[in-house]
């Protein structure tokens, strides 16, 4: 009995290490084909989400415009300490800076500060059972993840992002 629970646990948990390799693998976003994709242009944009679902590869669709989330300690970025400026995936907005990341037990990237007041919409979610409050891009309006009140000083804050959603540029 205690083997084949052993068994079932184990495979599991590799169905979901597979699932999750899959869903990294569809969340790489392709800039060429999205003609509203800029790191300079900071007009709000209206897109209509039959127009994202277009452009945007399935899995990056899933968390920005249908407020998904990818598994925990999956995400490319979730453990990176490289210096640099994390971006939109969906519109190439500047989100946060690297110096305000830092590492959190909860397996998504997390910062404790936006790069620019601006850069993010809060907005409620009681979803799941929860009551917390969501993140957005503030020029997209794309989902990004949620913040917290747990997070280092200066702001006690962490912004918990999902990697699929966030485009990286290393500082030179």
């Amino acid at each position: 009995m205690r083997y084949s629970l052993f068994v079932t646990a184990i495979a599991s948990m590799m169905l979901l290490a597979q699932c999750s390799t899959a869903q990294n693998n569809t969340t790489m976003t392709d800039k060429s084909n999205n003609p509203y994709y800029s790191r300079t242009d900071t007009k709000k944009l209206n897109v209509p989400n039959s127009e994202w679902k277009k452009i945007l590869p399935s899995g990056v669709y899933n968390i920005a415009r249908e407020q998904g989330t990818e598994y925990a300690f999956s995400g490319k970025y979730w453990k990176t300490d490289v210096k640099g400026t994390y971006y939109c995936a969906v519109c190439g907005n500047p989100l946060f800076k690297s110096t305000a990341k830092f590492a959190s037990s909860c397996g998504w990237p997390s910062f404790f500060e936006t790069l620019k007041k601006n850069s993010v919409n809060y907005l409620p979610d009681d979803t799941h059972g929860m009551s917390r409050i969501e993140v957005e891009c503030g020029r997209c309006e794309s989902h990004l993840g949620h913040i917290f009140d747990d997070g280092p000083a200066p702001t006690y804050k962490r912004y918990c992002m999902n990697s699929a959603v966030l485009d990286f540029e290393e500082d030179k």
